[in-house]
């Protein structure tokens, strides 16, 4: 049955983890793009509106319509950037860092309702088994797999 390869699997139980965070998300005010956006932010740091855009893998345009946004219910700040006054950065406001805090309490319940049932064993051995598959699929790993192949 293909509803049971381990592709549908994977993307069955991230598209379920996703849709519950997205609709705790929207309760603190913010929509899915805004969300990752933020979440970009916290990972990298203050960004330049053209690299959100790649990252967000949107156009320019509308990362600056959603900066805007944003910045109007005070979510992100634009500042100059310190190497180069012609860019803007984009940082998280105090706002969006205590809704980092409320995510991430929201996450973790997701993640118990996720793992209910399962022993700290059986969870470990799962993210050891999702580790190995990611690190299987990485193009350090992809290279060496075709490499060896080619011999």
């Amino acid at each position: 049955m293909p509803h049971q390869s381990l592709g549908f699997l994977m993307h069955d139980a991230t598209r379920l983890i996703r849709r519950r965070f997205e609709a705790k998300a929207n309760e603190l005010g913010l929509t899915t793009a805004q969300w990752r956006l933020l979440v970009y932010l916290k990972r990298e740091g203050p960004l330049p509106q053209a690299r959100l855009a790649e990252l967000l893998e949107i156009e320019p345009i509308s990362v600056s319509r959603l900066v805007d946004r944003m910045e109007e219910a005070d979510w992100v700040l634009r500042q100059p950037d310190p190497k180069d006054r012609r860019v803007k950065l984009i940082h998280p406001s105090a706002k969006a860092r205590n809704a980092f805090e409320e995510a991430r309490e929201i996450a973790d319940e997701i993640y118990e309702k996720a793992l209910a049932g399962l022993t700290d064993e059986t969870v470990e051995q799962v993210m050891a088994t999702l580790r190995h598959i990611i690190n299987n699929l990485s193009e350090e790993s992809s290279s060496s797999v075709s490499e060896a192949q080619d011999e």
